[in-house]
């Protein structure tokens, strides 16, 4: 009967824990964690009495070298814990909180490994894809932190497929009120059903610019033809609506799919560096030890 309250107490921790970020996780438990390991090997960096200070070569670099090597390594292999379910300790989101603030003690292990000495070499490249893939990852972590809630607020209730329905919908409009159209109406109307709304590839998706965008073209052209007509030319007038209200469907999906490049791009800089960063570290560790 005794341990009716500790297992009220323990659901009631895992169930806030269930609600908190990864980057709060435990009360920023793996932020302390990594905070406290820069500032051990800063202070052992700085007590040090050899001169010049530790490098690379030295036994500091040397441990230094081997702890950043183990984590950079440990720190690769969260792709692969993702495809784990395990609860408690090492949950997804432990692992994740650990990935992301283990990740930036790097910038300090991995600098004070290299004793500040730079040049044009494998050494120095694994140093310099260390960096890339620590700022690709701030990135994300970033684009995490606030592009979400900019996607719900512009998806509001409806999902990307509703959307897409939406503007089919709207094609079929067009085309209908195309059918009363003189000839040069209809040609403006074909403009915007016969462009691909998407095209422009990553750079305009990334932007939300579409310099090409037809149902733009088009509604330009329909209001500089109906200025050349008659008053009271009701086809036209459907036309512009519907054309107004294509574009203002087109660019929230613009905005949507916008957001979702963002929140993906960075990992097509992080996971190939972090390979690559891989590749660079066994050069760098096999031609210490060759030259040793």
């Amino acid at each position: 009967m005794a341990s009716k309250p500790l297992r009220q107490a323990t659901s009631g921790r895992e169930r806030a824990s269930d609600h908190e970020g990864f980057l709060r996780f435990q009360r920023y438990k793996w932020l302390k964690i990594a905070v406290a390991v820069s500032l051990l090997c800063l202070f052992v960096y700085a007590i040090n009495d050899v001169q010049p200070k530790p490098n690379g070569g030295s036994i500091y670099g040397y441990i230094t070298g081997t702890a950043g090597v183990a984590l950079i390594l440990w720190l690769s292999m969260l792709g692969v814990r993702k495809r784990a379910i395990t609860p408690g300790r090492w949950s997804l989101k432990s692992w994740t909180s650990a990935h992301v603030y283990l990740g930036l003690a790097l910038i300090v292990i991995g600098t004070l490994h290299t004793g500040f000495d730079f040049g044009w070499n494998v050494h120095t490249l694994a140093y310099v894809l260390m960096l890339l893939v620590i700022a690709s990852g701030i990135f994300g972590i970033a684009a995490y932190a606030m592009l979400p809630q900019a996607l719900s607020a512009n998806r509001g209730e409806t999902t990307q497929i509703q959307m897409l329905d939406n503007l089919r919908m709207i094609d079929r409009q067009l085309n209908e009120a195309a059918q009363p159209l003189d000839a040069e109406g209809a040609a403006i109307v074909r403009m915007a059903l016969e462009d691909d709304p998407f095209g422009g590839g990553l750079i305009a998706r990334l932007t939300g610019r579409y310099t090409r965008c037809g149902t733009r073209a088009a509604l330009a052209a329909v209001r500089a033809h109906k200025s050349r007509q008659e008053a009271g030319t009701d086809p036209l007038d459907h036309v512009e609506v519907l054309l107004e209200r294509k574009k203002s469907s087109l660019s929230r999906i613009r905005k949507h799919l916008r957001y979702k490049a963002l929140l993906e791009i960075w990992l097509y800089v992080h996971v190939p560096v972090t390979f690559a960063l891989i590749a660079a570290l066994l050069v760098h560790i096999v031609s210490v030890f060759y030259y040793w």
